[in-house]
């Protein structure tokens, strides 16, 4: 009969706030997946919908920005599906940072588009989820360091 095991109550923290720790940024790669994969489908075949609901004409310059736009979506979605359970490391700290800025960035030029008048307020839904990816980005990387 094998013994009971004994651990310390400081052990199981330790564990758990390892374990959360790494799930941040899983949680961060298959949030990104998803919303890359349906971004990325979107803005190829649907990105006259896209531009509608900004108050953006569709023209085909503007069709052809949005199918490579698409293309680059669907890149970041199958890159963070891969690396979904990628160990804390200076690498996955500077995809946490560089997803961050870059979709903070995002936020900042949908909100002064908005203000330029060059936007409509269909901009608002993107540009808050925006916000709160770059968050989610900072947080899963404050939390692996």
């Amino acid at each position: 009969m094998a013994a009971p095991v004994s651990r310390s109550w400081s052990s199981g923290c330790a564990a758990i706030s390892s374990l959360r720790l790494t799930m941040s940024f899983k949680i961060m790669a298959y949030v990104t997946t998803v919303a890359g994969f349906v971004l990325g489908l979107r803005f190829i075949f649907f990105g006259a919908s896209v531009l509608k609901q900004w108050g953006m004409e569709a023209t085909d310059v503007s069709l052809f920005m949005c199918r490579r736009y698409g293309a680059l979506y669907l890149g970041l979605a199958v890159l963070f599906l891969l690396g979904r359970n990628a160990a804390p490391s200076d690498l996955r700290s500077a995809v946490c940072l560089g997803m961050g800025a870059a979709i903070a960035l995002l936020a900042g030029l949908g909100s002064w588009e908005l203000s330029a008048g060059r936007a409509t307020c269909g901009i608002l839904v993107p540009v808050i989820v925006e916000v709160v990816l770059a968050a989610g980005f900072g947080w899963a990387w404050w939390g692996g360091r």
